[in-house]
């Protein structure tokens, strides 16, 4: 049977019980019920693994006590058994090596974000995805959405001419105080350096917001100059980060991320403005994308209409005045993959549309945006290239 004839298996690494992006990797897999969660290694306490995958159904001798022991035991069933690809949804610092062992396993590999802990992980990953033949993808969630394509689309169709500014922003107010040290676990991981990496803060929501602006811009950071902040007395990690960004091409910008702006929940927002014209979009009302033309009145351009490109109308699936955005999101990146799997494995066409998700090279950037801005900050601001 051909892979474009059944359901993708997928097995996964970590987001057991009380895990947060588990449950929502596990929800936007299964929207276009074209992929099958067959098996997982669910913790690093075996005991909670194979717990975690009673709770899902799992037949017990599907849910293993290490990731080892999944990739190993599941590379010896018949093909038409076991799993296709892995889904990484384990605390950063597990990243590099549950998707080496994966891809050295002869499996596709899903990771969630970051690719690594650090910049070197992540260029070794690079060598490793081309020496294994395998497919890799990274769950940044937010080029997933229909008006960020839209607003790709418009922008690298030159409908504003040159770009000249970039402006985008997530603040978070969740860790206005120490949550970590009540217990609260993800709090815990995320500002611990061990497993978070070099940066709080500018690692967990800060390279949303650098991808974004380089999804949709078409644009890569050239360099930075970064103030980086812990508010929190005792944390380990910054908690607060501003960014002044020179784009390629001449571009300039600025980048703002906060996990300690109270009243602030998930606001990511970007404005992009050119010679003639420029787009404004929120995470938090994502149906609507604003779009502005030198002299003209302001256009409001709303997911599901006929007017928008094929990229929007190919990652929409309600009509429109029906609310789509972070689990759709993270769906698109989903489908979009096992899609490109389907056509490497069945000698497919592989459409522009199907590669329209995160790779490798777009994990590297976001590790040399963490070491960059951690330098710079360190450096008094200075400007610092970044060594992608």
């Amino acid at each position: 049977m051909s892979f474009s004839d059944r359901k993708i298996r997928m097995g996964m690494i970590g987001g057991g019980r009380d895990a947060f992006i588990g449950g929502v990797h596990r929800i936007a897999a299964a929207i276009d019920q074209q992929i099958e969660l067959v098996c997982g290694a669910f913790s690093s306490t075996p005991e909670k693994s194979k717990a975690s995958g009673k709770d899902f159904l799992l037949p017990e001798d599907r849910c293993y006590g290490t990731f080892e022991e999944m990739i190993e035991t599941e590379a010896q069933l018949p093909v038409g058994e076991r799993m296709d690809f892995v889904s990484i949804v384990t605390p950063n610092h597990m990243h590099f090596p549950a998707a080496k062992a994966a891809l050295e396993g002869g499996f596709h590999v899903l990771s969630d974000k970051p690719a690594t802990l650090d910049l070197a992980e992540a260029k070794a990953l690079k060598e490793v995805i081309a020496n294994s033949g395998k497919l890799y993808g990274l769950t940044h969630n937010y080029p997933g959405y229909p008006m960020v394509k839209q607003a790709r689309e418009m922008v690298q169709g030159g409908e504003f001419g040159k770009i000249r500014k970039i402006v985008v922003e997530y603040p978070q107010g969740w860790l206005a105080t120490r949550l970590e040290a009540d217990g609260a676990k993800q709090a815990e991981w995320r500002t611990d350096p061990k497993r978070s990496g070099a940066a709080g803060c500018m690692g967990d929501i800060g390279t949303h917001a650098e991808n974004l602006a380089e999804y949709i811009s078409g644009l890569s950071i050239a360099e930075l100059a970064a103030d980086l902040t812990s508010f929190v007395d005792g944390r380990l990690l910054d908690d607060d980060g501003n960014v002044l960004l020179r784009f390629e091409g001449g571009a300039k910008g600025v980048l703002h991320a906060s996990q300690i702006s109270v009243g602030c929940e998930n606001n990511l927002n970007i404005r992009l403005h050119g010679e003639t014209g420029g787009i404004e979009w929120h995470q938090i009302e994502p149906n609507t994308l604003k779009v502005f033309r030198l002299g003209k009145p302001t256009e409001i351009w709303r997911t599901g209409n006929d007017y928008v490109g094929e990229a929007a109308a190919a990652n929409s699936r309600t009509p429109f005045g029906h609310p789509e955005g972070y689990l759709e999101g993270f769906a698109n990146v989903y489908r979009n993959f096992i899609n490109h799997i389907r056509a490497v494995e069945d000698g497919l066409e592989v459409t522009d549309l199907i590669l329209d998700y995160p790779k490798i090279d777009d994990g590297i950037r976001g590790m040399a945006f963490i070491e960059a801005v951690v330098k710079s900050s360190a450096n008094n601001a200075a400007w610092t290239a970044l060594e992608a």
